[in-house]
């Protein structure tokens, strides 16, 4: 049998094809528990202790332990509420700057074993710890670097007895995916009847290398976070709102918890950052961190939740939601009402990606494995990549007939790195192309809210780049 012409011709091509190499990484890159805490998108915070039996947002560090005592304590509800609302995992307070501790630590009378709830015998470390395991939520701890009730702050003798709590917490409690610690360190407490003012030295008093070593030791794979990361790093705010520009790199050489003045740099991030850590974008449901009976008609709305959101997980970073319980150690109806509020409109505002499976194309790409189909297979691990020494680019998406278009939704493959620095969208309108839309970072994912937009089609316009643009998806709702 004879082969034709045509088909041994395109038989020797595909044969004599190269396989183009993939792009080189831009340093830096995320790790792969980074990567897993990205795609987690939205996490809980949940501030429950002393303070929210004494009406206060810090304790003083002289409560007694005795007034810790909820009434129909349940973390299944809260984890229930949270699996329900999609959050994917819950920051518990183990123990804030009054020094009360959530379980019954073997170094301190200031904890639950000394409470009236459940006589002394409770631990809520373990009882939210589980209810996390049971219901597939990842859990995390945070526990206060600053304690106003213990009598040794201050001193190289606090510093051991922090390691020794942060040892009791990740032995008994294995498989914390986040540890958080923040810059509040010293000024007035109670530490053990001195009433006094203690200052230290926030850059080198908990030597947090070594500290942080000793629970890596413990869970290779944990998160740390504080303003400086090692891993995470504050939004450098409380309002949960990244910056427009977001890089997930900084250069963390002179950065400790607490220095002053380096919001807007932890806000940003920086281009030329010699580190990967990302910013988490940390916001409480009602005005406070504690649960305030006075507050209960002052829970954010669920709009006001999704406008956060598209400021945060929208703009690269993850959303850290603080629900905290009321006396009775629940949820309160009104904070579950605005959760479950949230996530229904979150359904039905990203219900259906009209770009899935469009029709798309390019002004370029890297080889026939690197092409703009790849944007639209609903596959996060391929992705659209020009040639090496092109940092511009634009695709265009095709919908055959006219659609009603709210926003569009773009992700990096930052496996290899951040690399768009600007970028446009334009929709067909009137016979011609009109900006509906314009921004500079992308990152893990970037959301544009545009005006109600009819068009059949739309372009996307990569206009600078560190380097070759590697974008590993594309969606319209």
């Amino acid at each position: 049998m004879k082969l034709s012409f045509t088909l041994i011709s395109f038989l020797f091509f595909s044969c004599t094809q190269k396989k183009v190499a993939p792009p080189l990484p831009v340093l830096p890159t995320p790790t792969d528990a980074q990567l897993a805490w990205h795609d987690m998108e939205l996490n809980a915070f949940v501030h429950f202790g002393i303070n929210t039996f004494t009406d206060k947002e810090w304790g003083y560090g002289d409560e007694s332990e005795k007034i810790f005592n909820p009434t129909s304590c349940n973390p299944t509800q809260w984890v229930s509420v949270l699996k329900e609302a999609g959050f994917k995992g819950l920051i518990l307070t183990c123990k804030h700057h009054d020094g009360f501790c959530l379980w019954p630590s073997q170094y301190t009378a200031h904890s639950v074993k000394n409470s009236l709830w459940k006589n002394g015998k409770g631990d809520l470390v373990r009882e939210v710890a589980e209810a996390c395991r049971q219901a597939g939520l990842k859990f995390g701890i945070y526990l206060s670097p600053w304690d106003r009730n213990h009598n040794n702050y201050g001193s190289p003798a606090y510093i051991a007895y922090y390691r020794n709590q942060l040892k009791e917490l990740f032995t008994a409690y294995p498989n914390v995916f986040e540890m958080w610690f923040d810059g509040a360190n010293g000024g007035d407490g109670f530490y053990g009847g001195k009433r006094e003012v203690r200052k230290i030295d926030g850059q080198h008093y908990y030597d947090w290398p070594a500290t942080l070593g000793l629970v890596k030791k413990i869970d290779p794979h944990v998160i740390f976070f504080s303003d400086a990361g090692p891993d995470v790093r504050w939004v450098g705010n409380e309002k949960g709102i990244v910056g427009e520009t977001n890089w997930n790199s900084i250069t963390p050489d002179t950065l400790y918890a607490g220095k002053p003045g380096i919001e807007k740099l932890l806000n940003e991030g920086n281009e030329t950052g010699t580190s990967w850590i990302p910013a988490e974008c940390d916001v409480s449901i009602r005005p406070g961190w504690f649960y305030h009976a006075r507050e209960d008609s002052l829970v954010k709305t669920p709009e006001q939740l999704f406008d956060i959101y598209l400021k945060s997980v929208g703009r690269g970073s993850v959303m850290l939601l603080n629900v905290p319980p009321d006396r009775r150690g629940l949820f309160h109806e009104n904070d579950v009402k605005s959760l479950l509020g949230f996530r229904k409109l979150l359904n039905e505002e990203f219900k259906t990606d009209l770009a899935f499976r469009a029709k798309i194309k390019s002004d370029a790409h890297r080889g026939n494995d690197y092409t703009s189909d790849n944007l639209v297979d609903g596959n996060p691990e391929t992705y659209w990549a020009t040639d090496d020494d092109r940092t511009t680019g634009s695709f265009e998406i095709d919908f055959d007939e006219k659609i009603k278009m709210n926003y569009v939704v773009l992700k990096e493959y930052i496996k290899l790195g951040q690399r768009i620095k600007s970028f446009s969208v334009e929709a067909w309108v009137n016979d011609g192309w009109k900006k509906i839309t314009s921004a500079t970072t992308m990152g893990h994912k970037r959301i544009l809210k545009t005006d109600p937009v009819e068009t059949n089609k739309i372009r996307v316009n990569i206009l600078s780049a560190r380097t070759c643009p590697v974008i590993s998806s594309v969606e319209v709702y």
